[in-house]
């Protein structure tokens, strides 16, 4: 364990990532197998392989109170270290008494781990973990912590981890992301590496693939620029779902690889009727039936999430339907590698079993869903409707029909593009709102005044920079009381730092926000402001990581700049 914990120091104090990819190359290169398969997991910051469904359920009150009580520190002087560094690991680190070296090995601490999660209650993990870090060093100590609270933060991805594993091993990188993106398994991925048999590595069912992703555009003149054979769809308010489906079960992942199957009970009842095993990639909207049928705002659609218990009345009240628009594995075959012409060949072959009968009509196209006569709550699962353009004019008439029908846009996709998960490349273009968003991180929040004494409802906000995250705007407005009063519970519960009425939070939150112009300005760390900002909605279907970056902000400003838009310098 210690000569992982001085790598991970080592990896910290370097901002080059060639160089953090060289340091955890060498170090896996020269550790056990055994070790080496264990770090690697490690490393990309979870104590557990991706695929398990393990979780230690170790909160940050229980480390603190077992770091307290090790430490035989006051609370007070606890909190003090904290707010010098802002995380738990770091407290450990300095707040533990220092002991010998360990001769722990890292194997040991993954094993200590599935003990803790396999503990019942807080009494017996805090038991657990009291063991493992009174057998650790210091250095030790602060990254057990550190991955116990999901917080390496060391600027590490697991990315870069992947690079590391195809340098040690010298395999093709494209093999190592694919082997671990099938297997969910970093660990598993690199003892294949290990053996040159990465190509051995096959699909793992419900285990969620990275979603493909589309690039904004602004125009529908740019949009035609970039390919000609597109197939276009509305773009849904809605979350993106995958859904995996194999003998009769069904599991839902959102775009951050949650499990959100709970949430929608009418969905896996529709989609297990599927003929043969598949994975599928599409858009859960809160969605009315009747007439054309018609999509409800996406606060709608907020009632269902993070609910473990949907009561039949809210399925009532906020019905959904899941509009599929790909195919990324049926029937034992993954499709990624097909072209999307094929793809949706396949999927309208699969949503045309004979469980499937016609359910809607939509822009003049039948859409296929799943009904059992006899199970009337099922929920529709739907085609996604596809169409052409042939002209800018075209594609405007069809944007302008989608924001009617309730939804965002428009989907503008390359027929001959493959699957590329987790990627964002011009394949998929998006055609939003005519006003320009971003999607931010909150950092930090403030007590409002007049009718908002009493809850943080001014949100500063940032987009990445690299591995940083860099301030651009403060908005207070969009949010309803009842968001911002659940929200203030949130932030005073991940908090960082307090100063008067501000205070530093854990940049967890996701944002969409927009605003009529941008410049540049001195006033934030990013060197750009936004002008009349305003909160569209809460992104709880997004990760931190899935902020825009400080390019996007260039980009936008350019372009704005460039049409003489901007009239601040």
């Amino acid at each position: 364990m210690l000569p992982f914990a001085r790598t991970c120091d080592a990896i910290a104090a370097t901002t080059k990532k060639l160089e953090k990819t060289a340091l955890v190359a060498a170090y896996l290169r020269s550790s056990p197998l055994s070790e080496a398969a264990v770090a690697a997991i490690f490393l990309s910051g979870r104590p557990f392989p991706a695929y398990e469904e393990t979780t230690l359920q170790v909160g940050g009150a229980l480390l603190w109170r077992v770091i307290g009580e090790l430490s035989g520190k006051s609370e007070h002087e606890l909190t003090g270290i904290y707010r010098r560094h802002g995380d738990a690991g770091s407290v450990a680190a300095e707040a533990l008494p220092d002991r010998p070296e360990s001769g722990l090995a890292l194997t040991e601490v993954q094993r200590a781990f599935y003990e803790i999660a396999a503990a019942r209650g807080p009494a017996a993990k805090a038991f657990l973990l009291r063991q493992l870090l009174e057998r650790a060093t210091q250095l030790e100590a602060k990254y057990i912590v550190k991955i116990i609270s999901g917080d390496l933060r060391i600027g590490l991805k697991e990315s870069l981890v992947e690079e590391a594993i195809a340098r040690a091993f010298e395999a093709p990188l494209a093999e190592v992301k694919r082997a671990n993106m099938l297997l969910g398994d970093i660990g598993e991925t690199l003892r294949l590496a290990s053996a040159a048999k990465l190509a051995e590595a096959r699909l793992r069912l419900f285990h969620p693939i990275d979603f493909m992703l589309a690039s904004p555009v602004e125009s529908s003149e740019e949009a035609l620029s970039y390919f000609q054979n597109a197939s276009i769809e509305d773009k849904y308010d809605g979350i993106r779902a995958q859904a995996h489906v194999s003998g009769g079960e069904v599991r839902i992942f959102s775009r951050t690889r949650d499990e959100i199957t709970e949430s929608f009970p009418e969905l896996p009842m529709a989609l297990a009727g599927l003929p043969k095993e598949a994975i599928l990639d599409g858009e859960i909207v809160a969605w009315n039936s009747s007439g054309a049928g018609r999509a409800f705002p996406f606060s709608a659609l907020q009632q269902r999430l993070g609910r473990k218990k949907v009561s039949a009345k809210l399925m009532q009240d906020v019905p959904v339907a899941y509009f599929v628009f790909d195919v990324l594995y049926a029937d034992g075959e993954l499709l990624l590698d097909r072209p999307l012409r094929e793809r949706a060949r396949i999927l309208d072959d699969l949503l045309a079993a004979p469980r499937a009968v016609i359910v809607h009509q939509l822009q003049g196209q039948s859409s296929l869903g799943f009904e059992d006569p006899e199970e009337k709550s099922l929920a529709p699962v739907l085609r996604a409707p596809v169409t052409r353009a042939n002209s800018a004019e075209d594609l405007d008439a069809l944007f302008t029909s989608a924001r009617d029908r309730g939804n965002e846009g428009l989907m503008i996709k390359d027929l001959d593009s493959l699957y590329t998960p987790g990627r964002r490349g011009k394949s998929w273009l998006k055609m939003k709102r005519e006003l320009a968003t971003l999607d931010v991180v909150v950092t930090a929040v403030e007590y409002g005044h007049g009718k908002r004494i009493g809850v943080l409802s001014d949100y500063t906000f940032a987009v990445w920079d690299g591995g940083h995250l860099v301030n651009i705007g403060k908005a207070y407005s969009g949010l309803t009381d009842a968001e911002i009063a659940e929200m203030t519970q949130w932030f005073l519960a991940h908090k960082i730092s307090e100063e008067g009425l501000r205070l530093e939070v854990e940049p967890k939150i996701v944002l969409e926000v927009a605003f009529n112009n941008m410049m540049r300005s001195a006033r934030h760390s990013s060197g750009y402001a936004l002008r009349f900002p305003r909160i569209v909605r809460l992104r709880p279907d997004k990760g931190p990581e899935d902020a825009d970056t400080i390019e996007t902000v260039k980009e936008i400003y350019e372009r704005q700049h460039s049409v003489g838009s901007n009239s601040v310098g």
